[in-house]
């Protein structure tokens, strides 16, 4: 009865325990239907085979029964009938089977518990089976939802370094404006220094204003005329 200990995890086995173990649920879930469909293909040959052996020693336990029923009442007939030592051969028989019928009811006992053993391992996959089955589409659509979900997470985390990325080049920014300031300072403070007493010159500079000019071009244009 190796198949017994082969099996033992899957009697214990939690569908949801595995999925949560899972790094691809998906995948998962796929796989774990593949290995249930086949394992239910060896359960169901092992649990025939356990069953029919049950079936078997069922059948040659009733049979001894029948037969030590049968050589009681051989002995009955036989007192009846006046041949004692015909009874006792009788009776001799039925001891011998009564003691193979012992042995036979502790085969029968062990079949009977590995066949309800087999039945519970098959109904426990075919229900495993049946579960994810019906949930397997729920379960790919909550994966698909949470992919995305991550996905959108990163896009996020990507924003936010783009922030980051922005708020440290005005940072450079304002570091260029104020060396750029600076430079002009320092070229400022390196130009020549400036002559006040030009500016106070040029004050009294004789300029000819537009007027002016415009008068002496009339008064020549009169001279020319009484000419």
């Amino acid at each position: 009865m190796s198949i017994l200990a082969r099996f033992k995890d899957i009697m214990a086995s939690n569908i949801n325990a595995l999925l949560d173990k899972a790094e691809n649920p998906e995948k998962m879930i796929d796989q774990y239907l593949r290995n249930l469909n086949r394992d239910l293909g060896k359960v169901k040959a092992e649990t025939a085979s356990v069953m029919a052996e049950e079936k078997r020693a069922k059948r040659m336990l009733d049979e001894c029964t029948e037969d030590i029923e049968k050589m009681e009442r051989y002995a009955i007939k036989a007192l009846e009938a006046g041949n004692e030592d015909d009874a006792r051969k009788f009776l001799e028989r039925k001891a011998e089977l009564t003691s193979r019928q012992a042995e036979l009811q502790k085969a029968y006992d062990l079949a009977l518990s590995n066949a309800t053993q087999m039945r519970q391992m098959h109904d426990k996959l075919v229900a495993d089976i049946n579960e994810l089955e019906s949930r397997r589409s729920m379960l790919k659509a909550k994966w698909a939802v949470a992919k995305t979900q991550e996905r959108m997470n990163k896009i996020g985390a990507s924003v936010t370094d783009t922030t980051n990325t922005m708020s440290a080049f005005g940072r450079m920014e304002d570091k260029i404006n104020r060396a750029l300031d600076q430079a002009n300072a320092m070229a400022e403070l390196n130009a020549s220094p400036k002559d006040d007493l030009e500016d106070l010159a040029a004050k009294y500079d004789t300029k000819v204003s537009v007027d002016d000019e415009l008068a002496a071009l009339k008064e020549k244009l009169k001279n020319l005329e009484q000419e």
